[in-house]
């Protein structure tokens, strides 16, 4: 399963309503960092996906949710759990490290 979009209208069924863990990467268009681990998040998505959802958020276009979590530097991953946020991880890294450390929150 690949990486889905969630918008300010779709994030409380989609992230908070899941029955399984949520990890949303807030990211920009213009954000360099942010592009540079889309593609490990895409992989990771694949390779997680019986754990774990990747949602990404636009802070751009959708400025509630980010305004919400307090979203001030990106690209910054959250780890929903039941509706909760349950771990974060701020910039960006190695495919490796964004695994390692979800896999060791999950």
């Amino acid at each position: 399963m690949s990486t889905k979009a969630v918008t300010d209208a779709t994030f409380a069924s989609e992230v908070l309503g899941s029955s399984k863990p949520v990890l949303v990467d807030f990211w920009a268009d213009w954000c360099g960092p942010c592009k540079m681990i889309a593609p490990a998040l895409e992989e990771i998505s694949e390779e997680l996906a019986d754990k774990v959802e990747i949602a990404k958020v636009d802070i751009m276009e959708n400025t509630d949710i980010a305004s919400q979590f307090g979203v001030q530097s990106i690209p910054l991953l959250i780890l929903f759990k039941d509706g909760q946020p349950v771990a974060q991880k701020l910039g960006a890294a190695p495919k490796s490290q964004l695994k390692g450390w979800l896999e060791s929150v999950l």
